[in-house]
């Protein structure tokens, strides 16, 4: 099962300057919970904005352009398709960034959002890519929780692929 992971605002952004919108900790448990054990797939600049390098408890497949890249902790890959190849049967999640997310809407069986209910910010430089009804069918919602500390609202959200 491929499972495509990610914290979306209400227009799409979800990310600026290298760092997630949000840091909601309801959303950041819900994350390790779900991640926990698995393979989890990311680009090189998703895996070097990790404040503590590579994920502990999950195997960490880093895509990078560059032959010679190497990331600590983290098999490396040169695209999505060697990625998905190296996590052969294991459940996947892949956890960004843009590109990669873009890349992985044609392969993967779900998504598991986190609907974030604010619009913005301005300034975002990274988006999640539109979510077609033609291709997903929305399967759970969770009850809309607020973050203590930063006061935002957000919501669980999961989606399985139209057959």
């Amino acid at each position: 099962m491929i499972t495509i992971i990610a914290a979306v605002t209400r227009s799409g952004a979800i990310g600026r300057r290298g760092d997630l919108i949000c840091h909601l900790s309801g959303d950041l448990r819900h994350f390790k919970e779900l991640t926990m054990g698995k393979a989890v797939v990311m680009g090189r600049k998703t895996f070097e904005s990790l404040p503590g390098g590579a994920l502990p408890g999950r195997r960490n497949i880093v895509i990078s352009s560059r032959a010679d890249y190497r990331a600590d902790g983290a098999e490396t890959v040169g695209s999505l398709a060697e990625a998905l190849k190296a996590a052969g049967d294991a459940d996947c999640y892949i956890i960004g960034g843009g590109r990669v997310y873009a890349d992985a809407m044609a392969t993967a069986d779900a998504l598991s959002l986190t609907e974030i209910d604010i619009d913005g910010p301005e300034d975002a430089d990274t988006f999640f890519p539109p979510v077609d009804s033609s291709q997903w069918v929305r399967t759970a919602e969770g009850e809309t929780m607020t973050d203590a500390r930063s006061g935002v609202s957000y919501r669980f959200v999961e989606y399985r692929r139209r057959h």
